[in-house]
């Protein structure tokens, strides 16, 4: 049994797994499919042998060819470890939406949901607040809700500062 890669059109990597799982489906020897995350134009199959991989990818749309000798695990285990990522987003922090529709505007996170990988926004120039749902890689914080709270206590210190002195010139 080995892990052998299968070379795929960037971009049709869904459809062609797919297509191979449909196939997979019709023979044995096949024991997993796996497309991992971030690794364009490649396919992994855990197989018995290149035959059966041959077998099942012949005649599917996009696919660019089959490696000739399998891959080791070690190869590519960082691609499909789960590793949890530190996630320092809270709610009211301002963010900058980096990808989608909404690119470049600014929201203020409202809800953030860990598990899905999903935080809640409101636009901050829109003219009705509309929650938004993006996933966390989608955007930037570029002002921390604490930040500004500790910005807005020290303007409020300063203001009452300045109130005194004046106060205490005008007595």
């Amino acid at each position: 049994m080995g892990l052998y890669v299968v070379r795929t059109a960037i971009g049709r990597e869904a459809q062609v797994m797919d297509f191979l799982a449909s196939n997979a489906k019709k023979v044995t020897g096949i024991h997993s499919l796996l497309f991992p995350h971030g690794m364009m134009g490649y396919i992994m199959i855990e197989a018995d042998t290149a035959d059966i991989i041959r077998q099942i990818a012949l005649g599917v749309p996009y696919v660019r060819g089959i490696l000739r000798t399998p891959t080791k695990y070690e190869e590519i285990e960082h691609l499909i470890e789960f590793k949890p990522e530190e996630i320092d987003i809270n709610k009211g922090d301002i963010v900058q939406i980096i990808a989608g529709p909404f690119k470049g505007e600014k929201a203020k996170v409202t809800r953030i949901d860990i598990q899905k990988s999903q935080v809640v926004l409101e636009l901050l120039e829109a003219a009705v607040p509309i929650p938004i749902t993006l996933g966390l890689d989608s955007v930037k914080v570029i002002n921390k809700a604490e930040a500004e709270a500790e910005a807005k206590a020290q303007q409020t210190e300063r203001e009452r500062e300045l109130h005194d002195i004046t106060r205490e010139e005008v007595i």
